[in-house]
């Protein structure tokens, strides 16, 4: 059955108005971060059936799911990128991948649950913090709207679900704005949505509001649609994109060019829309 809870984070994502008093603040309260495993790859769950990440074990830094794997299309655009964030560390695979491919970037993963953190560090061989990594026990909507975050990220991947897996926990404009803030002229974001479910229109709207421009990705597994939003909006050269495709799967087998074929799928599709209207 789902854990009926209201996450803390969804909770901080809204805004005391006029003649409302601030909330005590309260204690956070949890599902229980459970594991199952099935033929060499290990699962995540928060007390349900629901996947919340995965690591295959002869392979512990490989990014099993394919969704994860699409919110590293950033990579299409950004080479060498010096800082990048995740919020929601899951089984941490996007956070162990970008500490181990971008050997000059600082990699900061922030997360709520600290027995996310724990399973993470002893059953996910996420490495401890050095100069380099840092995994920060905290609030997602506390990060972003930290003027000190402001302006700091080449790249923030964005995948915040609870027991529940109702839709993101923060979905907002205001979250998304900050989200924005957070990254440098050029940076890039990454969300994972589920496209089939009330809760993506709500948030490809507000992601539309806080970003020059923002292109999906098509569908995967059970209709996960990861998000590419762009804070400066782009040109996009396919003939360069799938020549940079072709190194990036050269270097990491990353699925890349089914990447590329989304956004120019998604771009024609627009193109046409518009024409049409």
């Amino acid at each position: 059955m789902l854990i009926k809870r209201k996450s803390i984070e969804a909770q901080a994502n809204r805004k005391e108005g006029p003649g409302k008093p601030a909330a005590k603040p309260r204690k956070p309260r949890f599902a229980p971060v459970t594991l199952s495993e099935e033929k060499g790859v290990i699962y995540l769950h928060f007390g349900t059936e629901w996947i919340q990440g995965a690591m295959r074990v002869r392979k512990p830094n490989w990014i099993e799911l394919e969704y994860a794997q699409q919110m590293m299309a950033w990579m299409l655009f950004i080479e060498q990128p010096t800082h990048v964030a995740q919020l929601g560390l899951g089984t941490g695979a996007l956070t162990k991948f970008c500490y181990q491919q971008f050997p000059q970037a600082q990699v900061t993963a922030v997360e709520l649950n600290p027995s996310v953190v724990a399973v993470c560090r002893s059953m996910f061989r996420l490495p401890p913090d050095d100069d380099r990594l840092s995994v920060r026990e905290m609030d997602a909507m506390d990060f972003v709207t930290d003027p000190a975050n402001h302006g700091t990220l080449d790249a923030l991947q964005v995948d915040l679900y609870d027991a529940t897996v109702r839709g993101p926990v923060l979905d907002t404009p205001e979250f998304y704005e900050a989200c924005a803030a957070c990254l440098k002229p050029e940076g890039i974001m990454t969300v994972n949505l589920f496209g089939e479910h009330a809760s993506y229109p709500r948030n490809f709207k507000a992601i539309g509001y806080a970003f020059d421009d923002a292109v999906c990705l098509a569908p995967v597994h059970e209709g996960n649609v990861v998000v590419l939003a762009f804070r400066t909006k782009r040109e996009f050269d396919f003939a360069a994109l799938h020549e940079r495709a072709e190194r990036i799967t050269a270097a990491t087998r990353l699925p890349t060019r089914s990447w590329v074929n989304g956004i120019k799928a998604w771009h024609t599709a627009r193109q046409k829309k518009a024409g049409g209207s």
